[in-house]
């Protein structure tokens, strides 16, 4: 059985903020977009306050697990794609797509940052001064940008973003 890779999928300020309030400090519909290509049909781990952030609703046509040791999910139908695990091991373990995406917050992407062999990352190019949440410092001896797009403009925000692939160098 061949090892499961996994990913880390952010959008992140200049400041690497990424929640003010258990929401995004922005919404650019390119990330979205970007967001919702790259994590079909593979399988989104996510903490608590992400789930909530959601919703309480599952993503469509992806693999939810929630990494929480205290939440407790009512079924509203047989085809609800939600399951709970007390760790992220545990929400590894469970995953059954090929692609695993840690989709946020702050304390999942922390734990996954060892685990994780590829970084897809939104930069947004702001400075979100009363952030709360924030994604953790990269060892740029251990991450390596491969891949980035032009800065593009969010006609309707304003704000400038780039798309950027980074991998985790071999040891």
């Amino acid at each position: 059985m061949k090892p499961k890779e996994i990913s880390i999928i952010v959008a992140l300020s200049d400041n690497r903020a990424i929640g003010r309030g258990n929401k995004m400090p922005w919404h650019i519909a390119e990330d979205m977009k970007f967001f919702k290509k790259t994590t079909m049909g593979g399988t989104v781990i996510m903490g608590r306050k992400t789930w909530e952030s959601l919703g309480c609703k599952a993503l469509p046509h992806r693999q939810n697990i929630v990494v929480s040791r205290s939440l407790q999910l009512e079924p509203v139908s047989d085809d609800l794609q939600v399951t709970v695990a007390r760790t992220l091991e545990e929400a590894v373990e469970a995953a059954t797509a090929d692609s695993i995406f840690v989709i946020g917050g702050g304390e999942i992407y922390r734990q996954a940052i060892s685990l994780a062999t590829r970084i897809y990352m939104t930069k947004v190019h702001t400075y979100i001064s009363d952030a709360d949440t924030f994604f953790p410092e990269l060892d740029s001896d251990l991450w390596m940008e491969v891949l980035w797009s032009e800065i593009q403009r969010d006609a309707e925000s304003g704000l400038e973003f780039e798309f950027v692939l980074l991998k985790k160098l071999s040891d």
